[in-house]
């Protein structure tokens, strides 16, 4: 533990932030009261809808218009942060503390480049005039891993990649060395290398500066990783707080225990392949993007997807994984006629949809259905919940009735209240707008379902609850799923098969035992070896429990 007896850094005392009448409960966090020294990590966990995000969200003076701190401190350095005025809050977010948000995509603005972006924080503070700041830029860009940052500082933001964008949020919050750093479920999208090169990041430049790092996280393989304490949150209230191996290795609280018992273990599933027939079978899939071209960037040619091929049978799960840019999203999209390709056989049910008109395919899209990464970007912000889920069976002939019916029930299925069914998709955190996007895909009870990083923002509970989910279902109606994530401890633990990306092509596939346990190629190796936690087996704690 890295604390000491000097006054902390930071200090919440008795913070309480009511909720508008009228909801499931009163307040958004009751009485909590926690220290961060300088030079320490505190990492706070606890299931979506804890008051993790809210805590931190009331740090920086951003808390929505209708929710104001009711009673409590928030001390910084000694001055409380809640009696001070906008003026000064600006002055101070960015110069002596900075967040990294969850959702990269609303973080950045789109008509910006990312180099202006993080350009703007140095200005705004009148910080490395001249040259010095493009150079700064350009450092940041290197440090948080971006390829070519001199030609990537010319780009938009939906030029790059989920995990891309993540990483320029996070150089942004790092431009100034903060005394304090907040960091939101900042490693949610990030690959498992992508992971380690972050926290990494994040541990030097806390080193050299003495920063307070604040690390909001459902991931307890980062937990048992970087933190120095861990604090708890649920539903509001703080339940427990001690030094990371107190808290990960002897849990004293009934809550932490049931989290902890959801974690995913890691290890490889004995899960023979399914020997029912082919619902999929991809032959040298080709995609190719052309980049840049510009007045700044030269022309580029990027082969997202180079020659894969692969099959997915009724009732199994395909596995692929690999780190951001690898392709493995632009394999989805493929499937679901999302982007087009230049070559190659997708044969769904023995029929090429590769060469279907748009008319022709659409008959086949109920069959074929998507869990999409970014729930912000994929969910109509005008429609309530309940008729972004319903409205996909009524366009299939399903009477409203009961496609509303159907709706409130998988509602229920992922974890979300009832009267989330009226409901718009601005009133829920991320992690809840994922779940929104796995009950919208599973209305329809496709063939092949497409999942691309469905629960890398859910808490590991939730998480434990849509794999079961989704694993029930596949028995039930006997699909096929492919499910690509960067969480190789998940991929492990439900997948039959496994293929590994790295540059458009397959570098390695097999069972999940021989690509964990006994990985062949360098790539692979370098991926199992940046599992964060690795050393910390959840499974001792709960045999113990």
């Amino acid at each position: 533990m890295k604390t000491s007896d000097h006054a902390p850094l930071l200090s919440i005392r008795d913070l309480s932030i009511a909720l508008p009448k009228g909801g499931d409960r009163p307040y958004a966090v009751r009485d909590i009261s926690y220290d961060l020294h300088a030079g320490e990590i505190l990492c706070i966990v606890g299931e979506s809808g804890s008051g993790k995000s809210m805590s931190a969200n009331a740090i920086m003076g951003l808390l929505p218009s209708y929710l104001r701190p009711e009673s409590g401190q928030i001390l910084f350095k000694g001055r409380d942060l809640l009696a001070q005025d906008e003026a000064t809050l600006l002055a101070m977010r960015g110069k002596d503390m900075a967040m990294v948000f969850q959702e990269p995509l609303s973080a950045l603005n789109p008509v910006m480049t990312v180099g202006d972006q993080i350009a703007e924080v140095m200005r705004v503070h009148h910080a490395c005039p001249g040259e010095a700041r493009a150079r700064r830029v350009l450092e940041l860009l290197e440090f948080v891993g971006l390829p070519d940052p001199a030609t990537l500082m010319h780009a938009f933001p939906f030029r790059l990649s989920g995990g891309q964008r993540q990483r320029v949020v996070i150089a942004m919050a790092l431009a100034l060395e903060p005394a304090l750093l907040i960091a939101d479920e900042p490693t949610t999208a990030l690959d498992v290398t992508t992971q380690a090169q972050i926290l990494d990041l994040i541990r030097r430049i806390q080193a050299e500066k003495g920063m307070g790092v604040m690390f909001v996280t459902h991931d307890f393989g980062v937990v048992a990783e970087i933190a120095d304490r861990v604090a708890v949150m649920e539903k509001g209230v703080l339940v427990e707080m001690g030094r990371a191996e107190q808290v990960l290795n002897h849990p004293q609280h009934p809550y932490t225990r049931r989290l902890i018992g959801a974690v995913p273990h890691g290890r490889a599933s004995e899960r023979a392949r399914s020997q029912a027939e082919t619902v999929l079978e991809v032959r040298e899939l080709r995609k190719t993007y052309v980049t840049g071209g510009g007045l700044f960037t030269k022309k580029r040619v990027v082969n997202a997807v180079d020659g894969v091929s692969f099959t997915v049978r009724r009732g199994e799960t395909l596995g692929i994984v690999g780190e951001s840019g690898s392709g493995k999203s632009t394999i989805g999209k493929c499937l679901l006629r999302l982007t087009g390709i230049e070559s190659g056989e997708l044969l769904f049910d023995g029929q090429d949809i590769a060469k279907l008109s748009e008319r022709q395919f659409r008959p086949l899209r109920r069959d074929v259905q998507m869990i999409f990464q970014d729930p912000f970007a994929s969910l109509n912000p005008r429609h309530t919940v309940g008729r972004i889920i319903s409205d996909g069976p009524v366009a299939n002939g399903v009477p409203v009735a009961a496609a509303q019916a159907r709706a409130r029930e998988l509602l229920q299925l992922v974890g979300l209240e009832a009267s989330a069914f009226d409901r718009y998709p601005n009133q829920f955190s991320g992690g809840q707008r994922q779940r929104i996007g796995i009950a919208r895909a599973l209305a329809l009870e496709p063939k092949l379902l497409v999942a691309d990083e469905s629960v890398s923002a859910l808490d590991v509970s939730v998480q434990a609850q849509v794999l079961e989910l989704l694993g029930d279902l596949q028995k039930r109606l006997n699909i096929g799923l492919i499910f690509i994530t960067h969480d190789l401890r998940v991929a492990a633990q439900i997948c039959h098969h496994v293929i590994v990306m790295h540059k458009g092509r397959v570098v390695e596939s097999g069972p999940p035992a021989q690509i964990f346990d006994a990985p062949q190629h360098a790539y692979t190796q370098r991926l199992i070896g940046a599992i964060p936690g690795k050393e910390w087996d959840p499974t001792l704690i709960r045999a113990a429990a």
